[in-house]
């Protein structure tokens, strides 16, 4: 398969910010296994979200991808995707992106200080990096390092429920393909089973970003619909279409990947066309389109 182009621009919170939120999170860090060696299990959500139903987002509804900045959704949108940080939209299926799997570029020296255990290390002690976006990858080789890192991203999820959102999505499932080798799809499906029972005992559905090849045992796992980058444009909308009964936000990238997801998608998946840098509305380089 060809190379694909960088991946799009991420919120990057300030390190102050950031660094706020993440040591209010670090209380849980001492959750039930954290330390014990046992097996995968994270603690439901003490949320009073928790006694709301999980829904997951209707099949072709119209769809917008704002994690670069919010702005006001265009008629025919029915649900959106923002950072967690932002404020979802009343009215609308509102789905919170969260980067789960990777610390955002700001944030390495807090867990350098606070968890360096829990980043991913190269044969000279220095994090592996997501060389694009210069993000330092989670170790999530463990049960006790899943556990614990469950718990700091748990608290995020559980902000994504309290701020109102109905969804949130768990970016970079496929983060073992930029680990050298040293984290597989099995612990990249284990910790996503961590999220998947947290998003879910906060009434939130969750989405499977990205992975085509593993969409069938995500689904088998728990999440309840995908976010797919560029299926259009890579020939990859199929194996979620099948694994999610349809229940798929298809972002292109490039006009091509628009026409190729719109010719054999655009009836029965969600489908829209955004700028690289997925900049909000009025900036210069703002890019929309859907079929």
């Amino acid at each position: 398969m060809a190379a694909r182009p960088p991946r799009p621009l991420r919120v990057v919170l300030s390190t102050l910010a950031l660094a706020g939120v993440l040591a209010a999170a670090a209380v849980g860090c001492g959750a039930p296994g954290d330390g014990e060696g046992g097996g995968d299990s994270a603690p439901p959500s003490p949320s009073p979200s928790s006694a709301r139903a999980v829904v997951p987002p209707e099949p072709h509804v119209g769809f917008d991808y704002q994690i670069g900045g919010a702005y006001p959704p265009p008629p025919g949108v029915g649900a959106v995707s923002r950072d967690r940080t932002a404020k979802p939209t009343e009215g609308l299926y509102n789905i919170c992106y969260v980067n789960a799997f990777q610390a955002q570029p700001d944030a390495t020296d807090w867990w350098q200080k606070n968890h360096p255990d829990l980043l991913l290390k190269d044969a000279a002690g220095a994090p592996v990096m997501d060389q694009d976006w210069d993000e330092a990858l989670f170790d999530i080789s463990t049960p006790d390092k899943r556990e614990r890192l469950a718990a700091v991203v748990g608290e995020w999820i559980d902000g994504c429920a309290t701020a109102g959102f109905q969804a949130v999505e768990a970016d970079n499932l496929d983060s073992h393909e930029r680990s050298g080798g040293r984290l597989t799809a099995e612990h990249d499906l284990a910790f996503a089973r961590l999220l998947v029972a947290r998003a879910h005992a906060a009434g939130l559905a969750i989405g499977q970003k990205n992975a085509a090849e593993l969409a069938q045992r995500g689904r088998a796992l728990g999440f309840d619909f995908a976010v797919a980058e560029e299926c259009g444009q890579y020939d990859e909308c199929e194996p979620y279409a099948t694994a999610f009964d349809n229940r798929v936000l298809v972002i292109e990238y490039e006009p091509e990947g628009l026409r190729r997801a719109c010719a054999r998608w655009g009836a029965t998946l969600s489908v829209v066309l955004r700028d690289t840098d997925v900049r909000p509305a009025g900036e210069t380089g703002y890019v929309r389109a859907t079929c």
